[in-house]
């Protein structure tokens, strides 16, 4: 198995925990969190080190997540991310074994589809996402670097999301809508 180090330690980072453990590409070597945090346990693995520590940790393992979520906005995530690709780091995609995602379809570096998502056909899933359990990635869409589609959401056809958004948990895309960057949808949005 292939070390990796989570970077952020709240409650998106238990999932991803999750799904890494039913993955099994992965051992996860340590969580990256606040000074004032470290020591503390999370599903078992230990907070271990800062963000100032990411350029020592990056020489003794290749691999990391981010495991911020991305609510009210994509800058943390994002300024984690050019930390960690800066020290070193590379960025596997993780999929989740009780996902879909299509053999016609791309993932960027950091990505994460957790449990139940679909990506279909033609989709193209950009940088640092979070595609959260139970969402659906129609055919031909293009979701852009730093975006998290919610739990349950649904994006139909040839839908576009620019960068750094949040699609809320049960929203519906109807084909073809294009969301423009740095856009908030809140949960249960209707947008045709």
């Amino acid at each position: 198995m292939k070390n990796i180090v989570l970077i952020g330690g709240g409650g998106h980072c238990k999932s991803v925990i999750d799904v890494i453990e039913q993955h099994r590409e992965f051992k996860i070597s340590g969580i990256v969190d606040k000074t004032k945090l470290i020591g503390k346990n999370i599903l078992g693995y230990k907070i271990t080190d800062d963000d100032l520590d990411l350029s020592i940790l990056a020489k003794k393992y290749k691999n990391a997540i981010i495991t911020v979520g991305q609510i009210k906005s994509p800058i943390t995530r994002i300024k984690l991310f050019k930390l960690a690709y800066k020290a070193g780091f590379k960025f596997p995609s993780i999929i989740s074994p009780r996902a879909y995602v299509s053999k016609h379809s791309s993932i960027g570096m950091g990505t994460i589809i957790m449990h139940n998502a679909v990506v279909n056909a033609n989709a193209r899933i950009g940088d640092n996402c979070i595609i959260n359990t139970k969402a659906l990635v129609e055919h031909d869409c293009i979701i852009s670097d730093h975006c998290h589609i919610s739990t349950n959401a649904i994006l139909n056809g040839n839908v576009k999301v620019n960068s750094k958004c949040f699609i809320g948990s049960n929203s519906t895309l109807s084909n073809g809508v294009n969301i423009k960057e740095n856009s908030f949808i809140k949960s249960n949005t209707l947008i045709k």
